[in-house]
């Protein structure tokens, strides 16, 4: 007997079942567990990020571990720009480094496709990235969850 998977909030979004989406997010990558965060997406979700493309949730998860073992330090805000029905956009900005230690922030935008049991089919992102010296990092926060007060 197969388990029907659900990650709700499921759509059709409103405004706050979109922002919860958006913040829960945030927060799976955040957390830069691979295993954890491919969770959110079907089986054979499709993704473009910056010039990859990726197919399924397997293909999802290694991407996430080679990211995030480049992308160090990594962390995330993620904001919602838009949405209807079952789509979501947004906008986010992240920091990280490099193994050498030259910091980054990439700055980008997401859209969203979403089935009915709330996993993202579809992941499209389009991202650039600005070297920055350390003491213009933003986003200080120990790893893990984004602390509610600090703000894009």
């Amino acid at each position: 007997m197969t388990v029907a998977v659900t990650r709700p909030p499921l759509p059709p979004f409103d405004a706050a079942t979109a922002a919860q989406k958006v913040r829960m997010a945030e927060d799976a990558w955040n957390s830069r567990d691979p295993a954890r965060v491919a969770l959110a997406y079907t089986e054979d979700s499709r993704w473009r990020n910056r010039a990859e493309f990726l197919q399924g949730r397997e293909a999802i998860q290694a991407f996430l571990v080679r990211k995030w073992a480049r992308e160090l330090d990594y962390r995330l805000i993620k904001e919602l720009w838009a949405f209807r029905e079952n789509r979501i956009a947004v906008r986010f900005a992240y920091e990280w480094h490099d193994d050498s230690g030259q910091w980054l922030r990439s700055y980008g935008n997401e859209n969203w496709e979403f089935d009915e049991a709330g996993l993202m089919r579809v992941r499209i992102a389009s991202i650039n990235d600005l070297p920055i010296a350390a003491a213009d990092r933003r986003y200080r926060w120990a790893s893990g969850r984004r602390p509610d007060d600090i703000r894009r």
